[in-house]
């Protein structure tokens, strides 16, 4: 019997070729005119923001402020100077342009707009008392699918935490989805944020709060990061690009129904300490949690291989669940996905990294139940390359 669940998800999404010039219409409908644009330096660099700034000003915006300020990892002390500013410029409207480090600080910014305080008193659960203003997002990464879930995961650099603000206020009003965005995005960004997409969707589907709805739309999501990753990264192939890009936001509407869980909770504690991009943390870990998770949830793990394009017919469920996780291990070796050691990670940390894990507000959500010892087992595995 299937468990009671609830599917809820106000983000309106639209995706496409074309949908970036339905922007100014958008806006109109909230009948304001200033406009806060949160976004970083590479994205400005490459000339995205300027396209969108020219499609708004086309149509008679011309009140905007762009916020730059924003860190690979998002920290509280840009969200809170960006609201300041915000403020100070009298903004109207929320513009998110970028992955999920400008879409999250966005997020923080929104919320000290309409709400006293800084972002740090909003850790945690349903905290947020009034409504954000008016949000749109525009991701121009295939990774996090921040434009369409509830989630800001933002480091308190006094702590060295990546402290999470989850609220269904966060949730963006509007997401524009336009594969302009991530067309020329480097083959090293596609590769790192489009496995921690396919994190996204094994983990909002194996984690112990999965719904049938998450379930369906992860199992899609899965498919179409496996199928095209490697000849977006390899072959710079546009429709590869953009079936990441889908993929993305569907693995985004997965963890807004569910949660994440064991990898996000390493990969979290990866980035608190040694600002490790969010992506790349998230896919060196993800294998070996797959592994160290299959015996709670084979029956699941072994779908996750028929998705990702294994022939499971001759195998039982654990052998198979055992060949998704060494799948992701290929994925990861074929996209020169660095390691823990190559990414400077020190094993005489790891015991603290596995506090800061089992102490992540997802810890209790993973499918197999996990203690320090456990993560220290893991970061161990991961630094060593072996599965």
């Amino acid at each position: 019997m299937v468990k009671n669940f609830e599917f809820v998800f106000p983000t309106r999404v639209r995706y496409g070729e074309g949908v970036l010039e339905e922007l100014p219409e958008i806006v109109r409908e909230y009948g304001k005119e200033k406009i806060f644009v949160v976004t970083d330096k590479g994205v400005r660099e490459a000339g995205l923001v300027d396209l969108v700034v020219d499609i708004l000003k086309k149509e008679g915006f011309d009140q905007i402020s762009v916020f730059d300020e924003v860190d690979p990892n998002p920290r509280t002390t840009s969200v809170n100077r960006g609201a300041e500013i915000a403020k100070e410029f009298g903004a109207e409207i929320l513009l998110a342009i970028g992955g999920g480090s400008p879409i999250d600080t966005a997020k923080g910014i929104g919320v000290l707009m309409t709400n006293e305080g800084i972002i740090e008193d909003y850790e945690g659960f349903f905290k947020v008392v009034n409504e954000l203003p008016p949000f749109v997002t525009i991701p121009t990464t295939v990774g996090t699918g921040s434009e369409v879930t509830e989630w800001a995961v933002i480091t308190d650099l006094s702590r060295m935490f990546k402290m999470s603000v989850a609220d269904t206020k966060l949730y963006p009003d509007v997401a524009l989805l336009d594969p302009v965005m991530v067309a020329k995005l480097p083959a090293p960004i596609v590769a790192s944020t489009g496995m921690d997409a396919l994190s996204h969707a094994i983990e909002g589907y194996v984690c112990k709060i999965s719904t049938p709805v998450a379930d369906a739309i992860a199992l899609y999501a899965i498919e179409l990061i496996g199928e095209n990753i490697l000849s977006a990264v390899y072959a710079d192939d546009y429709e590869a690009k953009a079936n990441l890009q889908l993929g993305s936001m569907l693995a985004g509407i997965v963890i807004s129904q569910t949660d994440v869980a064991g990898v996000h909770c390493m990969g979290e504690a990866l980035g608190g300490m040694y600002d490790t991009p969010h992506g790349i943390a998230n896919a060196t870990i993800l294998p070996y949690m797959m592994d160290y998770c299959a015996v709670a949830e084979a029956d699941k793990y072994s779908r996750i291989a028929k998705a990702l394009g294994i022939d499971t017919k001759n195998m039982g469920k654990m052998e198979a669940a055992r060949a998704a996780a060494l799948a992701v291990k290929e994925l990861n070796d074929d996209l020169l996905i660095p390691t823990l050691k190559e990414v400077g990670a020190n094993p005489e940390d790891f015991r603290l990294l596995s506090e800061k894990a089992e102490a992540n507000m997802s810890n209790e959500d993973n499918p197999r139940v996990a203690k320090a010892e456990d993560y220290y087992k893991m970061f161990v595995k991961a630094y060593e390359g072996k599965l």
